[in-house]
């Protein structure tokens, strides 16, 4: 016994099957920040998504974060350190900070790619954005 597909019904397959091929590559993961003891009004969360490519696209966004230069000790920039199981503790970038036009709340955000699947990201006041390293002030971190 054969089914015929009427072409209505194969309009529909197909569009249903598009969906989902549109959807699955789609699929995104976000991570939140804990509230921080060092700057408690900051929040914000990482996106991760997967490219054509399978590598990891990883947009950080951060709010109320305060200048580096007025923490305790200050410092120059925001880096956002990013862990993974295979590769250990990596540096993928400064936070870029700007206030909004009608707000004096700072805003921070990075944008990356990396090869490497992530499983949790911090951000640390530092007095250089090339550092190997995190220092010991951690701002932020996501969950385990």
């Amino acid at each position: 016994m054969t089914v015929q597909i009427k072409p209505a019904g194969r309009v529909l397959f197909l569009l249903f099957s598009s969906y989902f091929l549109f959807l699955l590559p789609g699929c995104s993961k976000k991570l939140s920040f804990a509230t921080s003891p060092v700057v408690p009004a900051a929040h914000g969360s990482v996106r991760i998504d997967r490219d054509k490519n399978e590598n990891y696209t990883i947009e950080v966004e951060v709010t109320n974060l305060a200048e580096p230069k007025n923490l305790q000790p200050p410092r120059e920039t925001y880096v956002v350190w990013m862990e993974t199981k295979k590769n250990g503790i990596k540096n993928i970038g400064q936070l870029n900070t700007s206030s909004g036009f009608f707000s004096s709340a700072l805003k921070a955000s990075l944008k990356t790619v990396t090869p490497n699947k992530p499983t949790r990201f911090f951000i640390t006041a530092e007095d250089k954005g090339d550092v190997q390293y995190p220092g010991s002030q951690v701002v932020l971190r996501t969950g385990d």
